[in-house]
């Protein structure tokens, strides 16, 4: 479903101020999964583009969206008692209750709202929609988001078509009120088949246990690889065009980082030359929700960004889910 915004209209969003992530200390490459997974370098490399990723060692997801955040405040020069809001995006966190985003907020020192954007790999750009709003109707002048996620938490170690993807880490922005979130696009369809991570089934006397899955991620890789290419090509497109640029006009296109082949694909059929596209997935792996916020710090920190700059951020992943954001720097 497309979500379209009034074309020149002053409707109030947001301005990136600043970024900040970070990524455990602990290195994890092929070679030491090759140890006791059947699978090896030259496979994970083809099949998905990972060469090495991050595993927490003895921190929690919350501990990294703070050690996160804290860079994003420096580097939009904001103190922490301004944020009037924390829109935190994970699926990995120790606890439903407190939310990751709660526990974040108090490692952070703050008092402001704070809750949680459940999207699977999608769900950093859920989170800058919710926060448009928020900025829309007036309600908060600075805001804090963030993608964490402590994957290797819920992996299926004994699942190499899983466990070599995917890797942990954390990134976060700080915006304030302002006119470049210019416009976005969300499709999601229901399906649990394909993709997915299901819960503990509980111990209720009254509910009648059947086939449930694993409380681990599971995934059809082949049904994912189609969903996602067709999302990337058919989001950015849509916003392309709706927004009267040209693929010319657009600085980089930063996308989930789920499988270097998925961006490959992609920018073979929007005929976009893969300078444009951000990637990190060789270093980090698939780290969900956190993947595209990492991917922009590294570009702001690299001085490639100047503002001004057209972004594109697709996304895709559980739901299933895709979308796009388009922001101007």
């Amino acid at each position: 479903m497309l979500f379209p915004r009034k074309k020149g209209g002053t409707e109030m969003s947001f301005r990136v101020l600043g970024t900040g992530s970070y990524v455990p200390p602990k290195v994890v490459t092929n070679d030491d999964l090759s140890q006791f997974l059947d699978t090896s370098d030259a496979w994970i490399t083809q099949r998905v583009g990972v060469k090495e990723r991050r595993f927490s060692v003895n921190e929690t997801a919350a501990e990294m969206a703070a050690k996160a955040a804290k860079a994003a405040l420096e580097n939009s020069s904001v103190a922490p008692e301004e944020i009037d809001l924390i829109l935190l995006a994970t699926i990995s966190g120790e606890s439903q209750v407190p939310s990751t985003a709660c526990v974040t907020q108090k490692l952070l020192g703050m008092s402001c709202m704070a809750l949680e954007v459940s999207a699977a790999c999608s769900a950093f750009d859920f989170a800058l929609e919710t926060a448009a709003g928020y900025f829309a109707r007036g309600k908060v002048k600075k805001a804090l988001v963030i993608g964490t996620e402590r994957m290797s938490r819920i992996l299926d170690w004994t699942d190499r078509g899983t466990a070599v993807i995917f890797g942990d880490g954390a990134g976060a922005v700080v915006l304030e009120a302002g006119e470049n979130y210019i416009d976005s696009v969300f499709h999601v369809e229901g399906n649990e088949e394909i993709l997915g991570f299901a819960l503990p089934v509980g111990n209720s006397p009254y509910y009648e246990r059947g086939q449930e899955r694993k409380p681990l991620v599971y995934m059809d890789g082949q049904a994912t690889f189609k969903f996602a290419v067709n999302a990337i090509v058919k989001d950015c497109d849509a916003l392309v065009q709706r927004n009267g640029l040209t693929y010319a006009d657009i600085a980089y296109i930063v996308p989930h980082q789920a499988n270097m082949r998925i961006i490959d694909f992609a920018g073979r059929k929007l005929k976009v030359p893969m300078e444009k596209f951000c990637v990190n997935i060789d270093k980090y792996g698939n780290t969900s929700s956190a993947s595209i916020p990492i991917a922009l710090d590294e570009l702001n920190r690299a001085g490639k960004l100047k503002r001004g700059d057209y972004l594109l951020l697709p996304a895709f992943g559980g739901g299933l889910a895709s979308t796009c954001c388009l922001l101007k720097w």
